[in-house]
């Protein structure tokens, strides 16, 4: 049996990971969403992890309602994407600052 600070530590270095993509890349939108998606998968490991070891199915429904919650986020920023493409020719974030005071 694994024990459960095998999956707190792979929580952990994913959401390392998708913290850093975030501060590394800040040019490109879609591997910004795709690092907070990340971020969300990690959180959802460490729910399961915690409901597993404690024989409680609590944390498994919450991450049903989390996973549902991303992908209706993933679906609106995606959409947002492709309508800030065909407006602008670009994603970069850097050239998105047309609302700056």
């Amino acid at each position: 049996m694994i024990p459960l600070s095998s999956y707190l530590i792979l929580g952990a270095i994913m959401f390392a990971i998708s913290v850093a993509g975030i501060f590394i890349n800040r040019k490109n939108i879609i591997i910004i969403l795709m690092c907070i998606e990340l971020m969300l998968l990690a959180v959802n490991i460490n729910f399961i992890a915690f409901s597993h070891f404690l024989n409680d199915l609590a944390g498994q429904v919450f991450v049903f309602f989390i996973l549902t919650v991303a992908a209706a986020e993933a679906a609106i920023g995606l959409a947002i994407l492709v309508v800030l493409f065909r407006n602008r020719g670009s994603i970069d974030v850097s050239k998105l600052d047309q609302m700056k005071g």
